[in-house]
This record gives C-alpha cells, structure tokens and sequence, in this order.
C-alpha cells in the first residue's frame, strides 16, 4: 500500500532474501531512504546460529527484538535481547548472534547508510550447496564487512 509516496508492510511484509540461514526480510532499502539506511527484519529460527563474529566497517546496525530471545555477542560482552529490547552495535566492533532457545526469535534490524542490502543478495546469488568460505570472505571484503574468527577456528 502506498501512503503519499510512503508505504506499508504488513509483519513479515517485503523482499525475502535467502541467505546465511536466516529469514531476511527487506523492509527498506538505500534506493527509498536515498541510501540513509535499509531496514530488515530477520527471523531466527530456534537453535540456529547467525553469522560468524564479524564486523561492519561502513555501517552502524541496530536491533529491536519483536518476538522470542536472541543472544548478541558484542565487543567482548553479552547481551540476550528480549520483546522489546533494543540494541544498538556500532560500526568497527565485532559482533555475532545466535538463537540457543526453543522459539523462533524476530528481529527488526536498522542500518545505516544503506547498503547491506546489496550484500545479502551476492550472498544469496551464490550456487547452492556448500559455501566456499573464501569467496563468502571475498564478498564479504566488498562490502566492507571483515570476518573474525577465534584463532582455534581459522
């Protein structure tokens, strides 16, 4: 529905996009908020991990938590997001997150500026099947995102 140039979603309204295991729903993106920010809403499944630790370092990211619990590694502390918790993880610190619990958890995800977008779908763009971890690393140093991994699993 469109709202005098504006518009509507509906919960889990938008642009699916199938990548890292995750539901990925765009909400918004750089090309309506002229590449201010993108807004996603991700559904967790239960027991699944989200990314490995990573960082952005051309975006801030934030987290509201709509449904269900999400734990959220971030710099060095840990965080369980509960309905209604925010959680804001800045550009340049490391971050990962997982759902360890028994209910899908949903997450709305603000980044700014735009662009994760365009990530996402070069992940999912990828042929199915196993992921080879250097192209992953190699998309992932296109849009400025570093992986960082403990010494023990590199």
């Amino acid at each position: 529905m469109t709202l005098g140039g504006g518009y509507m979603l509906p919960s889990r309204g938008g642009r699916a996009i199938a990548a890292i295991g995750l539901g990925i729903t765009v909400k918004t993106d750089g090309k309506s908020t002229h590449d201010a920010y993108s807004m996603f809403e991700y559904a967790v499944p239960p027991r699944t991990d989200g990314p490995p630790p990573h960082v952005h370092t051309r975006e801030d990211e934030s987290f509201i938590c709509l449904a269900g619990r999400l734990d959220v590694h971030l710099g060095g502390e840990d965080f369980v997001l509960e309905h209604g918790d925010y959680l804001f993880l800045p550009r340049d610190v490391t971050h990962a997150f997982r759902n360890p619990y028994d209910e899908e958890s949903r997450v709305v995800s603000v980044v700014s500026p735009a662009g994760l977008e365009d990530y996402y779908q070069a992940l999912a763009d990828m042929p199915p099947g196993p992921k080879d971890i250097r192209v992953m690393t190699r998309i992932m140093a296109d849009f400025g995102i570093e992986l960082r991994l403990p010494p023990e699993a590199r």
